[in-house]
């Protein structure tokens, strides 16, 4: 059986690379690893792989400084799988250009669904195909007519409110970071403007008729952002 896709794992724990190579091999993935920052940045260059795992915490380079040295090439999803709980890491490595943020200890099966849902991203991309409508669930998005239908019935939203959907929408499965949602809906110079964007998901929400204590739409990342939830998976 040919592999789904090759996947970079960069990480200087040998247990943890064992143990990834045999859960992704399971799934018919081919793997190639790293070690250290530098040899991760050199076999993404060399190597082609279709996604890089990344931890934060190598023995040269800061994970996130990986990143920056990847994208200034490629575009190739990076999905970092860190011990750092912290906000802040998150913020910073899905801003510095990571598709995905994971805090070890992880499920595999959780795993599996979000490098599912990165290549996925990855095809539409490449394809270059550009999606005038989604269905997500229930909801149904169509940009080019400006409205979103939840089972068949017209909702309602505001300019913002449909941009912040379809952004999330867009990148359905994964983290949106507040300052990405701020600048893609409002634009560069409200980046920190972290109160427009909760009253806007709030009144979203509220249309959707989505409980922020049990989502089944729009999930909140604490600190860092938004997630669109992916009923596929």
């Amino acid at each position: 059986m040919s592999a789904l896709a090759r996947i970079l794992v960069v990480d200087d724990e040998s247990q943890i690379r064992r143990f990834l190579r045999v859960a992704l091999e399971a799934h018919a993935y081919e793997v190639i690893e790293a070690s250290t920052g530098m040899e991760g940045v050199q076999k993404a260059a060399l190597e082609a792989p279709d996604l890089v795992l990344l931890d934060l915490g190598l023995p040269d380079l800061d994970g996130k400084d990986v990143i920056l040295r990847i994208r200034e090439w490629t575009q190739i999803p990076i999905m970092v799988l860190s011990v750092r709980q912290e906000e802040a890491e998150k913020v910073d490595a899905l801003d510095a250009g990571a598709q995905d943020y994971v805090v070890k200890p992880f499920g595999i099966k959780e795993l599996l669904a979000r490098i599912r849902t990165l290549l996925r991203d990855r095809s539409a991309s490449e394809s270059g195909t550009v999606q005038a409508t989604l269905e997500i669930g229930d909801l149904h998005i169509d940009v080019s007519a400006h409205e979103v239908r939840k089972d068949g019935e017209p909702l309602k939203l505001t300019r913002k409110e449909f941009d912040i959907l379809w952004t999330l929408a867009r990148h359905v499965g994964r983290i949106v970071t507040h300052r990405t949602l701020l600048v893609e809906v409002w634009g560069k110079a409200h980046e920190h403007d972290t109160q427009y964007l909760r009253v806007f998901i709030r009144q979203l929400r509220q249309k959707l008729g989505d409980d922020p204590g049990s989502p089944r739409y729009i999930m909140n990342e604490p600190g860092v952002g938004y997630r669109m939830i992916d009923p596929s998976e």
